[in-house]
């Protein structure tokens, strides 16, 4: 590069360093000829992974790990951290092109990680998606271990070790019942929000919780970070397997995941649907049949004239059976236009 170049990149390191310290209206715009330009931030990537190696406790040297990448953000600092902290670690998917982000891999697509895990013996692997923020986990069996899973054993492990101050796990209603269950059964409180990382953190903050998500592995420690961090989470887990000396089959194993099904129902009316009476009066008869073995949830989608009916239970042709009865209800009071196949 000549030296041109390296004054420029010079000059958008500085400013991207200061961006840290400051407030993001100070940073400038980019203009002419620093638009598209792409610099490796490198004394920024290190102090993210001092910052995330520090967070564990304990060596992770006596642990084979693989990590799926998706192509993503992770890439390079996945790697970098699992092996810093001395794990033996195998990476999938560490090579972006721009276009193979989640391309048949990482947490969107783990039945890749899953084979994987079962070919090579490892002990537990971590599967991002493309920005990282997201992870789910496979068991040393290959089993997916979901967000819902991570949010159990983190809080369950917080908790006994007096790390969890408003013994609280914040959730979306689109947790499955069976880790409401769970948390029953060891004494932990929970939350439910509307469907979105947004909402979970806004009632972390506001009520000063520690530990909250979404299935989908998008989990939130507010004591480390106020987004999701794939890596993060990866390193809370890990701390918990290290420490208990367990593996993660037996960790994940207190949370039974109820079966669900969920069906997107066109109406005419969203609000007029969830206020029909014979609609009203369904659900609660649902919900009496259940009891204490399921649930049904109505949801409004945020786009379409839709409504997403679920029901969790049992069995499958029990959640069929609520969710069935929930739509007839709707199509007898005239509301219901079709019900999507997808």
């Amino acid at each position: 590069m000549n030296h041109e170049g390296e004054k420029m990149d010079d000059a958008l390191q500085d400013e991207l360093e200061a961006y840290l310290d400051s407030d993001a209206d100070k940073v400038p715009w980019a203009t002419e000829d620093r638009i598209g330009c792409t610099i490796d931030f490198y004394s920024g990537r290190n102090r993210y992974i001092g910052y995330l190696t520090g967070l564990a406790a304990r060596s992770f040297s006596k642990h084979k790990v693989a990590l799926d990448c998706a192509n993503g953000s992770a890439w390079m600092i996945g790697r970098s951290v699992f092996d810093a902290l001395g794990a033996k670690t195998y990476v999938l998917n560490d090579k972006p092109d721009g276009v193979n982000v989640n391309l048949n891999c990482g947490s969107t697509h783990i039945e890749g990680l899953q084979a994987y895990m079962k070919e090579n013996r490892l002990d537990v692997g971590f599967a991002f998606d493309g920005d990282a923020d997201r992870c789910l986990a496979v068991d040393e069996l290959g089993n997916v271990v979901n967000g819902d899973h991570i949010m159990y054993i983190c809080a369950k492990y917080l908790k006994e070790h007096g790390q969890l101050p408003s013994n609280t796990v914040v959730t979306t209603v689109m947790s499955n019942f069976g880790l409401y269950k769970a948390l029953d059964r060891i004494g932990i409180g929970y939350e439910k929000t509307a469907v979105g990382d947004r909402y979970v953190y806004e009632n972390m903050k506001e009520f000063d919780h520690l530990i909250g998500g979404e299935q989908s592995g998008h989990i939130i420690f507010r004591k480390y970070a106020h987004t999701g961090d794939g890596l993060i989470t990866a390193i809370m887990l890990m701390s918990v397997l290290i420490d208990t000396q367990l593996p993660l089959s037996v960790l994940a194993s207190e949370v039974t995941m109820y079966p669900q099904i969920l069906k997107n129902v066109v109406v005419d009316d969203k609000d007029g649907t969830l206020a029909d009476p014979a609609v009203q009066a369904s659900v609660e008869r649902c919900t009496a049949e259940l009891g204490a073995d399921g649930r049904v949830l109505l949801r409004k989608s945020g786009t379409e004239p839709v409504l997403r009916v679920m029901s969790e239970a049992g069995t499958l042709e029990e959640c069929e059976k609520q969710v069935d009865s929930i739509i007839a209800a709707m199509e007898a009071s005239g509301h219901l236009i079709e019900v999507r196949k997808k």
